[in-house]
């Protein structure tokens, strides 16, 4: 198959001459304009790429095929329970994963440790012996019980610039708390039970330039506010009216789809409006299109990402990022199914439609598209090599309690730059149903990991849809053992590799292919996301393009220009060898 990535160079930058405002911007603009410089005069010699017209792929022109594959995927048991049904989740910068689940709703599967620890629980005023959250290894399964106190029931998140997990809002006594776990194997959660300015039951969160917080939403909290990374703040909220103009008779505007945008504007997106704000000022920037379809967030919930940061290297100039939202159901949906008796319940079928929206270009409009099935409540991962990776979730029904049916089993892969109607290749499919409150995460090492699916009010084994503690493993294509040979190898830098915007960096790599370039590679960093409800909050993947040097085992790289296009903290670095990424390693920036 002809994989997405087919060009030369990429790297994600705003508009340079927008970063000219201090001396370190000055530096940081020169020295992208040297390395576009360079890269231009090393492909001239070699013919590499044509002129290039906005909006069309980075991989046109004469560079090397991706490599073709038609391995489409496999799935693996990693743990036959985990004890804690993944409701949220974050990977952290130790390759541990933490997940959590309601704490209001009685007994979990696993108990805390040692076995006398039982906590009052701080919803329910009991002694609690059962763990609410865990830590779980990505390479053993090895699991550790967490405590957690306030409710943290459809809450919102995401990695501090230092890597520790920032947990906004929740249910009951927990929805205006706030939860720091740091990345530590003996770390618990540090939490305040009146943190935020309103209540945070189903909001969203991005993190900004600076490393604090933007928290939008949540039920009947019609406004947003700016919180930084600890306990202690003074407020900063913002009445925002597009929350109360875009609810509807079932809502259909909870976890809405929020992202930071390079100009430094926020662009959120509810039921099916969308709009770009200036969070500092508390402005509406501009107003977008209307989204044709139906209702995309919850319940209807639909997917939705930011599309990869592509620097075109022909016009550094240019860069125009692009949202896709898919999936959804009607604006009626919910309707059918909230509260009715099984046999009375209509599960209307979900979306299969798709929008994307270039959201900075004049004139902008929603490009329209389809995918091979219908899908409600599932995840829209970015793959380390660009490619958007669509899973879990169910055909019918919407988001919530006993309200969804036919479970979607078959992950879906997209590939942004290819023509539309091409775009979508259907993967093999699990055997577990991952229906309401599941989730997945990509980890370091290319694979995805799954896990979570509990549409029941309590931990129910016996149900159409049971309670799910299995974890799997799903291995994309691109894991194809026919490829490993044409896998980079990064060698892991000691100490921890640390970039400054806009100035170069060095990655060792192995790589036994002859006659490989650098227009065959390039270099990815990947945000990795907070998980919950089929949204995976402040999910970024930016693409750097590489030099090669001439002893072929290091390449060169400029980190990307400001936290407007690469926020501060942790990321996921991958070298990408023709669609085929490397282990990811941590690097930090900012």
């Amino acid at each position: 198959m002809a994989i997405l990535f087919k060009g030369l160079f990429f790297i994600t930058l705003l508009c340079v001459p927008c970063f000219a405002r201090k001396r370190d911007n000055d530096d940081a603009q020169k020295q992208f304009l040297e390395f576009f410089e360079e890269n231009n005069r090393y492909n001239a010699e070699f013919g590499r790429y044509n002129e290039h017209e906005p909006g069309m792929s980075l991989q046109e022109g004469n560079s090397k095929p991706d490599f073709e594959t038609n391995f489409l995927g496999s799935w693996k048991l990693d743990s036959p329970n985990a004890g804690v049904a993944a409701m949220q989740m974050q990977l952290m910068p130790n390759n541990k994963l933490v997940w959590f689940d309601t704490t209001a709703l009685g007994d979990s599967a696993i108990k805390l440790t040692p076995p006398e620890n039982c906590p009052m629980n701080f919803e329910r005023n009991y002694a609690d012996c059962f763990a609410h959250a865990i830590t779980y290894d990505i390479e053993t399964a090895e699991i550790v019980p967490l405590k957690i106190g306030s409710d943290a029931w459809c809450s919102s998140g995401g990695l501090a610039p230092n890597g520790d997990l920032v947990n906004t809002g929740g249910f009951n006594k927990g929805i205006r708390a706030m939860r720091i776990l740091s990345p530590c194997d003996t770390c618990q959660f540090k939490e305040k039970n009146i943190a935020l300015s309103a209540d945070r039951w189903y909001s969203s969160n991005q993190i900004l330039e600076d490393g604090s917080f933007l928290v939008v939403g949540g039920r009947r909290s019609y406004n947003y506010e700016i919180v930084p990374a600890t306990l202690e703040f003074p407020i900063e909220q913002h009445g925002f009216p597009f929350l109360m103009e875009t609810t509807d008779k079932v809502e259909n505007n909870l976890f809405p789809f929020v992202y930071l945008l390079p100009t430094g504007d926020i662009f959120v997106f509810a039921n099916n409006h969308a709009v770009i704000i200036n969070p500092r000022k508390g402005e509406t920037v501009r107003s977008l299109p209307d989204l044709p379809g139906g209702s995309r967030n919850y319940p209807a919930s639909g997917q939705s990402a930011l599309l990869p940061l592509e620097l075109d290297p022909v016009k550094p100039d240019y860069l125009s990022p692009e949202v896709i939202v898919c999936g959804g159901n009607s604006h009626d949906a919910f309707l059918f199914v909230d509260g009715k008796p099984e046999a009375e319940k209509v599960y209307k079928p979900a979306l299969k439609s798709c929008g994307r929206l270039r959201m900075l270009e004049e004139g902008a409009t929603w490009e329209m598209e389809e995918m091979p099935s219908p899908r409600v409540m599932g995840d829209m991962l970015l793959l380390p090599n660009g490619h958007v990776l669509l899973i879990n979730g169910a055909k019918a029904g919407t988001a919530a309690w006993w309200c969804g049916d036919l479970p979607n089993f078959t992950p879906t892969l997209y590939f942004p730059n290819y023509e539309t109607g091409n775009r979508f290749k259907e993967l093999t499919p699990t055997n577990i149903a991952r229906m309401y409150h599941s989730a997945s995460a990509v980890l370091p090492s290319g694979q995805v990991l799954v896990a979570g699916s509990n549409p029941n009010d309590r931990y129910n084994f016996q149900m159409k849809y049971p309670t799910e503690l299995r974890v799997e493993k799903f291995d994309p294509p691109y894991m194809d053992p026919a490829l490993n040979m044409f896998r980079p190898e990064i060698i892991p830098p000691n100490p921890q590799l640390k970039l400054k915007y806009g100035k170069k960096f060095n990655l060792q790599i192995k790589l036994d292919v002859p006659n490989v370039e650098a227009g065959d590679l390039k270099v990815t960093m990947y945000f990795p996301p907070f998980t919950t409800h089929g949204y995976s909050q402040n999910q970024r993947l930016l693409v750097l393009p590489v030099n090669m040097e001439a002893d072929k085992t290091h390449i060169t790289a400029v980190a990307p220009p400001n936290g407007k296009v690469a926020p501060p903290g942790y990321y996921l670095m991958y070298v990408v060898h023709r669609a085929v990424p490397s282990r990811g390693i941590w690097v930090t920036i900012g």
